[in-house]
């Protein structure tokens, strides 16, 4: 007989119990109608993941207890669906103190059927590494789960599990026919097609069907992308759910003899799935619709009326201005360009452009009487001594506390638009240009962000016929035109040697000789290492941002401020 599983892949809102559970309940309920015996859910759906220290909270755990029995409430006169429900979950018998910080805590799944708790699983290899931090939080599990669904034998795993050889194995020889991997695994370039690659060797160790139940949404600075998927046992994709969407992914078992499954070693013969495919993006388009979906939720789940950010008519301020457009919709968002006394004419034609092609509003708002009040308040200190930095970063600081001015009278967030060479080497003003509350390119290199723009020119969904992104803001040379005649490359290396350099020192953890060996320029690696590390004072003031990389400059990056190793 064949049965039926559905894969939630919903965006699930950290802290929002009650609303998780609601859409548990409600895609159950549908998938049921549709004649699905088998739910499962991500990792951690009932609370959403990233909780971080709220698992520390009582009040916290037992909300999570609460709204899953409301699920199995809810679901009990549906006896014949069985709902796997990933929730942190107390250990042993659950009593509690007035705090939870010294009990310890599992990362589970349970199943529940008829109203009741059938089986339960504890995660058992706990992640600490990148952005995971898993074991402040949880202990280990110890004991397989292996449950009957229809005469089937489902083993589950959680995540981290089923990177390692033991978890799956041991739910093979427990009887287990097929895997079902509950996950929470935050996006980067190149992820998804690593996981599937992962998984497949998983699937063809153990001669078992696997299903990979990921989340989609964004939380904070990651995004998880869903793409859940199914494997047959020899590892081939049966069945791919889309990306960066939510998804009722079905996926169907079909027996291909009446009686059960005897045991795992027929698994492969017995069972045929059929689901559908959505083909694979490329990196440009997921890197893309990570950055959407991290402002879409950033500023949804966080109640934001809209996003305001300045528009120099220069590349960064363009892309994420097209990043805002795509995520909220032009309506919703504001554009201020904020000429100084060092604009350039074709800079303030570039911005007008680029925001009458994405029809936002557009304003502007002239810095100089401000600029040259502040140097009028700073003479007499100032006497004497040529204008330098010091002023060039009042500018950027006055552009700053006018929109964050706009952003108190009118609730919208200030979208800040340095990147993540700027954030490496400290080219970037405390209080300026880093002022607002949500960095949407802080993890793209610079390099990157050409490549993306040219990239989002050759895919407009508004089929207006002109790309997005004006040619020329692409092609001029950056500047940030706080001086006369200024560009980024008085200050910085060429991008692409920068970047390069960049990516080998901060996302690889290559040495400075290493990278000098690699044919890159002892001086230039000295300098750029040297920035990178005396800057660190101004990334931990930096507003969150959307990571996109293996390692970004947050929960990836933990270097003290004071440091005297070189290296």
């Amino acid at each position: 007989m064949p049965l039926k599983i559905c894969v939630l892949q919903l965006n699930y809102c950290v802290g929002d119990i009650p609303g998780n559970a609601q859409k548990i309940i409600d895609a159950s309920v549908a998938a049921y109608a549709r004649g699905v015996r088998l739910v499962v859910t991500p990792e951690l759906a009932i609370c959403g993941y990233a909780c971080e220290d709220l698992f520390l909270r009582a009040s916290f755990m037992q909300a999570c207890d609460d709204a899953v029995k409301q699920v199995a409430h809810a679901l009990a006169g549906l006896n014949d669906l069985t709902v796997v429900v990933g929730t942190p979950r107390m250990a042993g018998d659950g009593v509690r103190t007035r705090s939870v910080a010294v009990q310890q805590r599992h990362n589970a799944a349970l199943v529940l059927r008829g109203g009741q708790t059938i089986a339960e699983y504890a995660k058992q290899e706990l992640p600490n590494y990148q952005v995971f931090d898993e074991r402040r939080y949880f202990t280990p599990g110890l004991q397989t789960c292996v449950f009957d669904v229809d005469g089937l034998q489902a083993g589950l795993l959680i995540c981290e599990d089923a990177w390692f050889d033991a978890p799956a194995q041991c739910a093979r020889d427990a009887g287990a026919q097929v895997l079902l991997v509950l996950n929470a695994s935050p996006f980067h370039v190149g992820k998804g097609g690593e996981r599937e690659r992962m998984m497949s060797q998983r699937a063809q160790a153990v001669g078992l069907p696997l299903v990979y139940a990921h989340l989609v949404g964004g939380q904070d600075e990651i995004v998880f992308e869903g793409r859940s998927f199914v494997l047959r046992s020899d590892g081939a994709v049966a069945g791919r759910a889309p990306a960066f969407r939510e998804n009722l992914f079905d996926i169907e078992l079909v027996y291909k003899q009446k009686t059960p499954l005897a045991h795992a070693l027929s698994a492969q013969a017995a069972i045929e799935i059929i689901a559908v495919t959505t083909p694979a993006q490329s990196d440009d388009a997921d890197l893309w619709d990570a950055l959407v979906l991290g402002v879409r939720d950033y500023l949804g789940k966080n109640g934001f009326p809209g996003a305001l950010l300045g528009l120099s008519g220069g590349i960064d301020s363009a892309l994420v201005l097209a990043i805002a457009v795509d995520a909220i919709g032009a309506d919703k968002v504001r554009t201020v360009m904020m000429p100084s006394p060092y604009t350039a004419d074709i800079s303030w034609q570039d911005a007008r452009e680029m925001a009458r092609r994405m029809n936002v509003r557009y304003d502007e708002i002239s810095i100089i009487p401000e600029f040259e009040a502040f140097k009028a308040s700073l003479a007499n200190d100032f006497k004497g001594r040529a204008e330098d930095t010091a002023e060039e970063n009042i500018q950027a600081r006055i552009r700053g506390t006018l929109l964050m001015a706009l952003s108190n009278k009118f609730g919208s967030i200030v979208l800040t638009t340095g990147n993540k060479s700027e954030m490496a080497t400290g080219y970037c003003t405390l209080y300026g240009d880093m002022a607002g509350g949500f960095a949407v390119i802080k993890d793209l290199a610079k390099t990157t962000v050409f490549r993306l723009a040219h990239w989002r020119n050759a895919h407009d969904p508004y089929s207006t016929g002109l790309s997005p992104i004006p040619e020329r803001i692409i092609t001029r040379p950056p500047s940030a035109e706080l001086k006369a005649d200024q560009t980024d490359q008085d200050s910085l290396p060429p991008y692409d040697v920068l970047d390069a350099i960049l990516e080998r020192y901060m996302e690889n953890d290559e040495s400075i000789e290493s990278i000098i060996a690699a044919g890159f320029d002892r001086s230039v690696v000295t300098r750029v290492t040297c920035l990178v590390k005396i800057n660190e004072y101004k990334r931990r003031q930096a507003p969150v941002g959307i990571r996109v990389t293996h390692r970004s400059f947050g929960k990836d990056w933990r270097y003290p401020i004071t440091n005297k190793f070189i290296a």
